[in-house]
C-alpha cells in the first residue's frame, strides 16, 4: 500500500468515526419528549400485555441513551450537548402513536448502522449491535401492538373459519408477556442480525421481516414465515423484494 491509499484510508476512517459521533449527539436528543411520548402510549394502550411491551421498550430506550452517553465521553472526553428539548405533540390516537413509534425504530437502525461502521473501537461496535438487535425486537413488538389491534378491531370471524385458522405451532397465548413473544421470534432476530452482518441494506432487511411478522401474526411459525417470504424474494412473486436487495 502506498503512502497515497494509506493517507485516503485514514481520512475516510477518521470521517467516518467523526460522523458516528454525531450521529451519537443527535441520537440522545429530545429525550425527555420520548418519556412523554412513551408514558402517552402506555396511558392508552388497551391491554396489559402492550403496557408491559411498551414499558419494556421504554426501558431499553433509556439503557441505550445511557449507553450514548457513556461511549461519546468515552472517546471525546465531553457530555454530550444537549440542545433545546423539542414540545411534545401528541399523536391523532393510540394507533398512530404505535405506527411513528414503529417507523421510528426504523429509522434509528439505519443511524445506528453508520454509528457502528464508524467506530474503531470493537467494544463500542459490540454494544451497537446489541442496541441494533433491541431495535429489531422492537419492531417486532410494535409490529405485532399493530397486528392486534387490528385483529381487535375486525369482524368476528365464523366457526368455521376459526377451525380453520387454528395451527399447531407454539405460539404464545395472545396474552402471552412480552418476553415470550421475543423468545418466540428469536429466530427471525438472528437471521436479521445474519443479514446485516453480510451487509445487505437495511431497508430490504426490514422489508422482510416486517412481512415474517404480520405472517407471524396470522398464524404462521418463525420458520414458516423465513421461508415464506424468501420464497416471494426468490420467485419474483415480490418484485418490490427484489428490487430492493439490490439497491444499495
Amino acid at each position: 500500500m502506498n503512502k497515497t491509499e494509506n493517507y485516503n484510508q485514514q481520512m475516510y476512517a477518521q470521517q467516518a468515526f467523526q460522523q458516528s459521533l454525531a450521529l451519537i449527539a443527535e441520537a440522545v436528543q429530545g429525550e425527555k419528549e420520548d418519556q412523554v411520548f412513551y408514558d402517552y402510549l402506555i396511558s392508552l394502550a388497551p391491554t396489559q400485555e402492550q403496557i408491559e411491551i411498551i414499558t419494556s421498550i421504554r426501558n431499553d430506550e433509556v439503557k441505550h441513551n445511557q449507553w450514548f452517553k457513556q461511549m461519546y465521553k468515552a472517546v471525546t472526553g465531553n457530555e454530550v450537548v444537549i440542545t433545546t428539548e423539542e414540545q411534545f405533540v401528541p399523536p391523532a390516537d393510540y394507533i398512530s402513536g404505535i405506527k411513528k413509534a414503529f417507523f421510528g425504530e426504523l429509522k434509528a437502525m439505519e443511524k445506528y448502522r453508520v454509528i457502528r461502521e464508524g467506530l474503531p473501537y470493537r467494544e463500542y461496535r459490540d454494544i451497537v449491535f446489541e442496541i441494533l438487535t433491541d431495535e429489531m425486537k422492537h419492531a417486532q413488538l410494535y409490529n405485532y401492538i399493530l397486528t392486534e389491534n387490528f385483529a381487535m378491531n375486525a369482524p368476528e370471524k365464523t366457526a368455521t373459519e376459526n377451525t380453520a385458522s387454528t395451527t399447531t405451532s407454539n405460539a404464545p397465548e395472545p396474552v402471552a408477556f412480552p418476553d415470550q413473544w421475543i423468545q418466540y421470534t428469536e429466530y427471525l432476530v438472528n437471521e436479521g442480525l445474519n443479514d446485516v452482518e453480510r451487509g445487505i441494506n437495511t431497508k430490504h432487511i426490514l422489508q422482510e421481516f416486517i412481512l415474517m411478522g404480520v405472517l407471524v401474526g396470522k398464524g404462521y411459525t418463525p420458520e414458516q414465515a423465513y421461508e415464506t417470504v424468501e420464497n416471494w424474494e426468490l420467485s419474483g412473486e415480490s418484485q418490490i423484494l427484489q428490487q430492493s436487495k439490490n439497491s444499495q
